[in-house]
Order: structure tokens, then C-alpha cells, then sequence
């Protein structure tokens, strides 16, 4: 596309060599040709610097150009600059039009949302939600640190882990605490945070609903079933020998369903805690118990090592541990063919520049396929409904483990390949270790 359409250009260059064509003529005429020259080249100089500045001017001024008059060069650069004008405006008001939207359907979303500059961690912008929710108004919270609008609530610590923050479950609302929120922490741009809050109230009073339901029939049904128990063991079926199976058969159903009843009690227990004692765990006394309830499970069917290497114990509740240890123990056990190896392993770890320790149990069973490791933890889930049966399981072990570690602030990670084994690992952070002060044995 040329610079100027039509033949402006061209009429102008016509124009100028015509002018001093006659300039030329007019100074021989006279008998001095360079003045002639002169005049005609300062005239035309002055005139463009004259269309030029006003231009400049109008441009400056933010004045919108009007459409091409005349038929000149400047004319045609003028209307050149007033069609960009106008595609520019029209830019600017689809984007307009763009971002009133965004912020329409932002305003009535039923979550909060809160945009934070990421440098000075100020509010720059929330929605209606977020007064309501968080108890913001605008504009007097507008520009101020996120921090001290949101207290008590931890804000400053969890906005510093950035994109790795877990998300805040739980959190009461800091205008209103019995408005339950969760809170998440969303990279919305390289300068901003999107700060997103869900009141999850009726959620977690139904939750309470569920965990009262789960604990008052557990202990509802502990007593028939310690009755029925009771009289199953006074039972004496020697004198009719083809009842003793039916017999042994009733005692182990009885014991397996007073087993789950304990294991809903003790889920029930778990929820309900927010906290736990912080004691120091000394880990190689219970490594050395972990084992013999291990070899007592087995009865000499595997061969069940433990490493203790990391010369150090942990802080939290020791009962609730060795349960969540002895969970993955029992597992181990359980789901290993006879003449298999267990192995438990206590060491130091460093993921990401950061300190901390793990124990991990490792099995030679039959493997978990990489489909069910997502939902290995949730209650009741069986891998092989008949394999758990046969060897016991409740279904509820792993999902101890995980209400245990929640509490602890620990994580569990398990890798399984089917027909070479699993690895149980539960890595803890630094707050959660300390440094042994006498060292037990290294390695058994």
C-alpha cells in the first residue's frame, strides 16, 4: 500500500517543479536568478513547517482530525491520521465495552474475589461479594495492605509461600466468625494475585452433620456388637462339630465389624481435633515397635527391616503417629505374599532447598494400579474387595493416616507398580523434626 493513495504525490511534485520552473524564468528576467529561487524555496519551506506545526499541534492537543479535504499531501496525511484515529477509538471502545463485562460478571460471581499487587500486597480492586464475604468496603479499603484487612487471619505468612500456598480451608470470616470461608490464592498476572474466597458454611455444618451421624451410630452399635461378641465366644458348638465353622465364622465377622466401629470412632476423634499435643516422638524406640507388631502380624511369613539413618525425632502426638506408622505397617503386611521383604525407612530429606525428614515403607506385594492411587485414601475404598476381606482390612487405615498427617502437617506420597511392590512415604517439614539427642542405631 504506497504512503499517500491517488495521485496527490505525484501532483504535488508536479506543482513544485512547475513553481520553480516559473521562479527560474522570472530571475533571468530580471537579471538575478538565485533570488527568485530563494523566494519561491523559503516560501515553501514556511508553508509545510506552517501545515506541519498545526498538525503537531492538533495531534498534541488530542484534537481528532477531520477527513481528508482538498486533495493536497497534507490533506492526504490528514486523513490518513483520522482513519487510524477512528480504528483506535473503535479499539478502545470494544475493550472498553470488554472489560465492563468482565467486571459485570466479577461483580455477581458468589465467590469473592479480591485482585492484590503482588509487590506492595495492597487491594486494588474486589467485588460485591468481598465486602460481603471478608467485610471490605470501597473506597475505603481500596489501596490498603491486604494483610491488616483481613486479620486475624494469617494472610501476610500464606501470601508469602505465592503460588505454592495451599489453599485456606476453614478460615473464619474476620467480620464474622461463623461465616466459614475458603480461601485461595490465584497468580492472576506477573504484578497482580487474585485472591478468591468461598463461604463453604453450609458445607462444613453439613460435614459437622455427617461426623456427629458417624459417631453417635458408631457408638450406638459398639454395645450389641460387644453383646453379640460376648455371646459368641460363651458358645460351645463341640457338640455338634459341623457348627464350629459357622461359629468361627460369626467371631471373626463380629470382631472385623467391632474393628470398623473403632476405626469410625477413631476418624470421628480425628476430625474433630484442630490441634494436637506437641510432644517429642522418639522415633527409634517406636521404629523398634513398629517392627514387632510387625513380625507379631506376620508370624515369621516375611522378613520386616527397619533404617532408622536420620539421627533425629519428631514433635507431635506419639499415639496418633505410631497409628498412622502402624496403618502402613499392617498394610504392608497384609498385602505382601509370604516370603516377601518389608522395609521401614526413617531419613532426613531436602526438596527444594528446604529441610525436613520422611518415613517410608517399603513392600515387595502385589502393587496398587495407578488408577485407584488417587482415591487409595478415601473411606472404604478397596483396590480388590475380596483380597481385603480375606486378609481383614476395614478400609479405613489410609484415611487415618491422612485425617494423622492433616493434624501434623505432613504429607503422604505412594508409589506402586503392580507385581513389583509400593512405597508408602510421609514426608514432614522441619517444624515437625528435631535434632536427636542421643543417637539410637543407624541402621537394623
Amino acid at each position: 500500500m504506497p504512503l499517500f493513495p491517488g495521485t496527490s504525490w505525484k501532483r504535488a511534485i508536479t506543482q513544485l517543479i512547475a513553481l520553480y520552473l516559473a521562479a527560474l524564468i522570472a530571475g533571468w528576467a530580471i537579471g538575478r536568478t538565485w533570488l527568485p529561487l530563494a523566494l519561491v524555496s523559503m516560501g515553501v519551506v514556511a508553508w509545510h513547517y506552517w501545515r506541519l506545526w498545526r498538525l503537531l499541534a492538533r495531534l498534541a492537543g488530542g484534537r481528532r482530525l477531520q477527513p481528508a479535504r482538498g486533495n493536497s499531501v497534507w490533506s492526504e496525511m490528514e486523513g490518513l491520521l483520522h482513519r487510524r484515529q477512528d480504528d483506535v477509538r473503535n479499539r478502545k471502545r470494544r475493550l472498553l465495552d470488554m472489560l465492563r463485562a468482565y467486571r459485570t460478571a466479577a461483580a455477581v460471581l458468589p465467590d469473592g474475589v479480591v485482585i492484590v499487587d503482588r509487590s506492595s500486597q495492597r487491594v486494588t480492586w474486589f467485588n460485591d461479594a468481598a465486602e460481603r464475604l471478608l467485610g471490605l468496603r470501597y473506597p475505603r479499603d481500596n489501596n490498603l495492605p491486604v494483610a491488616e484487612l483481613l486479620r486475624p487471619l494469617p494472610v501476610a505468612l500464606w501470601m508469602t509461600a505465592g503460588q505454592h500456598a495451599e489453599p485456606m480451608i476453614d478460615a473464619p470470616a474476620p467480620h464474622d466468625p461463623n461465616i466459614r470461608l475458603n480461601l485461595r490464592l490465584i497468580p492472576y498476572s506477573e504484578q497482580q494475585w487474585l485472591l478468591v474466597a468461598r463461604d463453604i458454611s453450609k458445607l462444613m455444618h453439613l460435614e459437622q452433620v455427617r461426623r456427629d451421624f458417624v459417631a453417635n451410630v458408631s457408638h450406638e452399635l459398639r454395645t450389641p456388637l460387644t453383646v453379640i461378641h460376648g455371646y459368641l465366644e460363651m458358645l460351645d458348638p463341640s457338640d455338634m462339630p459341623e457348627w464350629t465353622p459357622m461359629f468361627d465364622e460369626m467371631r471373626r465377622q463380629s470382631q472385623r465389624m467391632a474393628q470398623i466401629v473403632e476405626d469410625l470412632l477413631t476418624l470421628s476423634r480425628l476430625e474433630a481435633q484442630e490441634m494436637l499435643s506437641e510432644e517429642t516422638v522418639a522415633m527409634h524406640s517406636l521404629l523398634r515397635t513398629l517392627q514387632r507388631e510387625g513380625d507379631a502380624l506376620s508370624q515369621g511369613r516375611h522378613r520386616i527391616e527397619i533404617e532408622d539413618v536420620a539421627g533425629a525425632d519428631l514433635i507431635g502426638s506419639t499415639k496418633e503417629l505410631h497409628s498412622a506408622f502402624s496403618n502402613l505397617v499392617s498394610n504392608a503386611v497384609r498385602y505382601t505374599p509370604s516370603g516377601g521383604s518389608i522395609r521401614i525407612r526413617f531419613a532426613r530429606e531436602i526438596i527444594d532447598g528446604v529441610d525436613g525428614a520422611v518415613l517410608a515403607v517399603h513392600d515387595t506385594g502385589y502393587g496398587i494400579p495407578a488408577q485407584h492411587l488417587p482415591r487409595i485414601t478415601e473411606r472404604f475404598y478397596r483396590v480388590s474387595t475380596s483380597r481385603s476381606r480375606e486378609t481383614g482390612g476395614t478400609g479405613l487405615g489410609l484415611s487415618i493416616v491422612k485425617h494423622v498427617l492433616a493434624l501434623h502437617q505432613a504429607r503422604l506420597e505412594i508409589q506402586s507398580e503392580v507385581g513389583q511392590g509400593s512405597v508408602f512415604s510421609i514426608h514432614f517439614g522441619i517444624a515437625r523434626v528435631q535434632q536427636r539427642v542421643a543417637h539410637g542405631m543407624e541402621t537394623a
